[in-house]
Order: C-alpha cells, then sequence, then structure tokens
C-alpha cells in the first residue's frame, strides 16, 4: 500500500488531508479499467498486423516534435524543484497503477481548466494553471491518476491522431468530398474518445481511492470554485434528470450536442463513475483480483467486442431516455408503434387513446445541453 502523509496546508493554498493508506495494484491491466467500448476498440487495434509501425512513420507528419519543444519552453516542467506536490502525486499514481515509466509533466498557464496525455512515442501529461488552481489536493489526484490512465491505456497514440486529424479537417474544410471523409473518422475517433474518458475516470478513482474527491472536481469543472454552493448528491440527480427527462425530440438533441465533443458531459460522466464505483467489477479490483498486463496478448478481440456489444445492449434496457426506450420496445416486439412514436415526439402518453399505460410517454422537461467542458 502506498501511505501519503501531507498534513496541514501549503503556501500555495492547496488544502492537505491527514496521511492514509491507499492499495496498490502491481501488474494491473488497462483492461481492468476500461470501459467496455473504449476496451474493444484497442483491443483490435493492437491486435492489427503492423499497425504501430504504420503509426509510427505517420509520427513524421505529426506536430508531437513541435509540441514538446514547445512545453519544454513555454511551461513549467513538474519535478522535484517546480510543483513538488504534483510530482509526488504523478509518482504516486504510477506507483499505484505499475507503470514503470513516469512519463514528463508539464503545468501550462492557461486560466481554463484542462489536462490532457498526448504523444505518439512516449506519452506527455498537461495540466492548465486553471485546473491546479481550481482543485484541492485530493481531486487533483484523482485527475493524475485520471491521465496516467489515458498512458497506460495506449490512449496518447490515438489522442494525438484525433488531434491531427481536427487539425487537417480544418485546413482541408474548402476541399468538397476530403473534408467529408475526415470528419467521418473523427467522429469515430470522438465516440471512442468519449468512452475512453470514462475509462480515465475509473483509473482516477483506482489512484484517489476517494469517491467523494472524483465527484467534487467533475462537479467544480461545470460550476467552478463554489463547492460551499453545490453538493454531490444535486449533481448527480441532474444526470438523472438530464437522461430521463423530455421526449424524442430532446432524445434527438442530446445526440446533436454531444456528437462535436471529445468528453461526455460531466453530470453523465460523475453518474457513470458513482455507478461503476458501486459495481462488483470494480470491488473485485480493489480486493486484488484484476487482469494482469502479461495476459493481454491472451485477449480475444470478439470476445472483447461480445462485452463492448454486451455493455450497449445493458445501456439500452436499463436506460431512462425516450429515445433508448423507444428502442427497448421495439426489441421486445412493443405493439401500436405509431401511437408510440406519437407520444415520444409530443411528450404525451404513448398507446392507444383510453389504453395507454400512466407515464409511458417521455416526460416533458428541458433538453438543452450545457457548452463543452473544458477537461
Amino acid at each position: 500500500m502506498t501511505d501519503d502523509n501531507h498534513r496541514g496546508g501549503d503556501a500555495g493554498g492547496h488544502e492537505r488531508v491527514p496521511g492514509r493508506q491507499r492499495r496498490r495494484f502491481p501488474g494491473i491491466s488497462s483492461r481492468a479499467y476500461e470501459h467496455p467500448a473504449d476496451r474493444s476498440a484497442l483491443v483490435a487495434l493492437r491486435k492489427l498486423t503492423g499497425f504501430d509501425t504504420v503509426f509510427k512513420a505517420l509520427s513524421g507528419l505529426l506536430p508531437e516534435r513541435s509540441l514538446r519543444l514547445l512545453f519544454l519552453s513555454d511551461s513549467v516542467r513538474v519535478s522535484d524543484a517546480q510543483f513538488a506536490h504534483l510530482n509526488t502525486m504523478l509518482r504516486d499514481a504510477c506507483y499505484i497503477l505499475d507503470l514503470e515509466k513516469v512519463p514528463p509533466m508539464y503545468v501550462n498557464q492557461d486560466p481554463n481548466p484542462n489536462a490532457m496525455c498526448i504523444g505518439l512515442d512516449e506519452p506527455i501529461i498537461v495540466v492548465t494553471t486553471g485546473l491546479v488552481e481550481l482543485l484541492d489536493e485530493e481531486e487533483m489526484r484523482a485527475v493524475v491518476g485520471h491521465e496516467v490512465g489515458h498512458a497506460l491505456s495506449g490512449h496518447s497514440v490515438y489522442r494525438t491522431i484525433l488531434l491531427f486529424l481536427t487539425n487537417l479537417a480544418l485546413k482541408v474544410a474548402w476541399i468538397p468530398l476530403g473534408n467529408v471523409a475526415i470528419m467521418a473518422i473523427v467522429t469515430a475517433l470522438r465516440e471512442w474518445f468519449r468512452k475512453s474518458e470514462l475509462s480515465a475516470d475509473r483509473a482516477g478513482l483506482l489512484v484517489g481511492q476517494d469517491l467523494r474527491a472524483s465527484m467534487r472536481g467533475l462537479m467544480k469543472l461545470a460550476g467552478g470554485n463554489h463547492l460551499h454552493e453545490m453538493n454531490v448528491d444535486a449533481f448527480l440527480e441532474q444526470a438523472e434528470e438530464y437522461e430521463a427527462g423530455g421526449d424524442l425530440r430532446d432524445s434527438v438533441l442530446k445526440i446533436l450536442n454531444v456528437l462535436p465533443r471529445t468528453h461526455p458531459f460531466a453530470t453523465v460522466r460523475a453518474a457513470e463513475l458513482k455507478k461503476w464505483a458501486e459495481s462488483r467489477d470494480f470491488q473485485r479490483i480493489m480486493d486484488g483480483h484484476y487482469p494482469r498486463r502479461d495476459e493481454d496478448g491472451d485477449t480475444s478481440v470478439s470476445d472483447s467486442f461480445r462485452q463492448s456489444a454486451s455493455s450497449y445492449a445493458d445501456d439500452v434496457r436499463h436506460s431512462k431516455d425516450p429515445l433508448m426506450k423507444l428502442v427497448n420496445d421495439i426489441a421486445g416486439g412493443a405493439g401500436d408503434l405509431g401511437g408510440k412514436l406519437r407520444g415520444r415526439f409530443t411528450g404525451q402518453g404513448g398507446g392507444k387513446p383510453g389504453g395507454g399505460t400512466p407515464g409511458d410517454g417521455g416526460t416533458p422537461g428541458n433538453g438543452g445541453a450545457p457548452d463543452d467542458d473544458p477537461k
């Protein structure tokens, strides 16, 4: 176990908490915490013959070397001499997740709270001053664990590719078909990217081992540094209202709102993380039962895809979203499809006149979504 002995306060105003022991996970595979959709995509990519070679060849086209030089020249590199408390968190996170090579970490002057892990050859972690100033120590520990989770999963490679393709799409926007082809790839990568964020949130929880701190961090990303004005339980209620509220029109708007985003909405991330923290999978990891890295080569692509498909099907079955409920009804052979469609689009009861079930239609409500969160 690792022991955190920081106490009291520091000159920078970061909250210090009493020392406590946290579990370590020797040899843990990233498969232990990866979201099924994220895991299946990664397993398939890793199994492709020559995949690494192709992306290494692309590295000459990507701005990776330029980014490394930029951060080295115009940001502060975390070390024992600079941002020592972040350096301690970084080394601790790598120790807990058993990541042998500690990735370099930089603090970049930017008031927007953000963090990222990028790089093809070797991952680098960047956090902004806005994030460092926003979060207390335990919240920041979860974020550092989040980024180390990206590094352990190999996400930095695909995130760098997405960054490159997004920039490329802007440059070729004037080409009629070129932009369409690139944006199709970008859209698919963004769907994977959003699932990879859920995976990294789980890694952050394994490192911090403090669910409330992870919740607070996500809540601050949504509402700023006014913790005394916010409540975690009320924040989670927002996620439930967002999922269940409205009718089919709101369901369509939710899809359109999330398509251009690289990150899921903050309330959704909080709800997903809480659900995983209460699952048997999480408890098994905490008890020391988890997939090992030395077993990764035996992972079946088909098994991973089946798990991913099962996860999506389970989401549809248990979702309270009007569109997902309709999909579930259709799959279950529900009758009066026309009536249900009318009801779900208008927010009214779905069945035949006089025969509808109370509450069958969607609940009227706002389908609006907040602007893209920075992290």
